[in-house]
């Protein structure tokens, strides 16, 4: 059996890491150990500024995203995300939308004083898998019997909502490979969405906001909403239906970039399908919000028309809404 421990939250700067030391490249600095040496109460509230990285910008993506105003992957890096996740936090909180986490932010996001990091033991499941590579193609892609996970460290990183980096660096020294192994992981246990009456989907902000009956934003998630070749289809819809763990059935005549000689296929269900954990679909035929095997893309690369979100977040919209609920697509 699993076990999952949250770390004291005045205790938080006591077995948190100093600042990354600065690298010659950025994929070093990526991969830089995080020590637990502890940080200052300063240095946690540090303003999250562009191309900020360290402790204070895992803090403010922990507490965003048990906020409700995801930045997607979290990384402990400031990324385009994460700026648009402060920007709709700051809307509903009535500041000045800078953008950046400066002290009034933080004063708001600080009265959340539950753990930032937790510990978590490796089971016997969690090393077990299975964890089957998943092929680039369709064809490869339909010989699976599921679409699960590639690594323990990829659903490590979905369940606790960061980036495989992000877990290596937050335990140096540690295979994930044995049973009992305890790590740390962001704390993002966060309270169940209240019932969605509208769904705002922004193309130019790359974001999925939800909405109450009086058409408040409560909750915000980053995604990919079209390209060039597959516009977003702007306009009011309805959500028709909602699927957890589709089978996606694949016809490469409905992609302009299929490859010459693609067959349609079926492909089973699990968070490597192409369209995720859940399926939500529009009354705009072959359009709908559903997860990605591709986390770490949403918001930073173009979809085929639909509405992308990382398989956590797509998750806790489909549990928000229910068929009827009228989707706002706009530019």
């Amino acid at each position: 059996m699993n076990s999952f421990s949250l770390l004291g939250g005045l205790a938080f700067a006591a077995v948190w890491s100093g600042q990354v030391l600065a690298a010659p490249s950025p994929a070093a600095a990526d991969n830089s150990p995080l020590t637990l040496n502890g940080l200052s109460a300063a240095q946690l509230s540090a303003p999250v500024v562009p191309k900020a990285k360290g402790a204070h910008v895992l803090r403010a993506q922990v507490l965003l995203d048990r906020a409700h105003y995801a930045s997607g992957e979290i990384d402990g890096a400031f990324g385009s995300n994460l700026r648009q996740a402060i920007i709709g936090f700051q809307k509903l909180r009535q500041l000045p939308l800078s953008g950046v986490v400066d002290a009034a932010t933080w004063a708001l996001l600080a009265a959340d004083q539950a753990p930032i990091l937790a510990s978590y033991v490796l089971s016997a499941q969690d090393i077990a898998g299975p964890y089957v590579p998943v092929p680039a193609s369709m064809a490869g892609k339909s010989k699976l019997s599921a679409l699960g996970y590639a690594s323990l460290l990829e659903a490590l990183g979905e369940r606790f909502h960061c980036s495989p980096t992000l877990l290596r660096r937050l335990n140096p020294g540690k295979t994930l490979s044995r049973v009992g192994e305890e790590i740390l992981v962001p704390n993002v246990a966060s309270s169940p969405l209240p019932k969605a009456a509208k769904i705002l989907v922004d193309s130019v902000e790359g974001t999925l906001t939800l909405l109450d009956a009086s058409g408040t934003p409560f909750a915000q998630f980053p995604a990919s909403t079209g390209s060039s070749h597959d516009p977003l289809p702007f306009g009011q819809w309805q959500v028709r239906a909602v699927a957890t763990r589709p089978v996606y059935q694949y016809n490469p005549k409905l992609f302009w970039d299929a490859k010459p000689g693609d067959l349609a296929a079926k492909i089973e269900a699990g968070p490597n399908n192409p369209v995720g954990a859940v399926w939500i679909e529009l009354s705009k035929r072959h359009y709908g919000i559903h997860g990605t095997p591709e986390p770490a893309n949403i918001g930073k690369t173009q979809s085929h028309g639909c509405i992308r979100l990382t398989n956590w977040d797509a998750l806790a919209v489909a549990k928000s809404i229910s068929a009827g609920v009228v989707v706002l697509l706009q530019e």
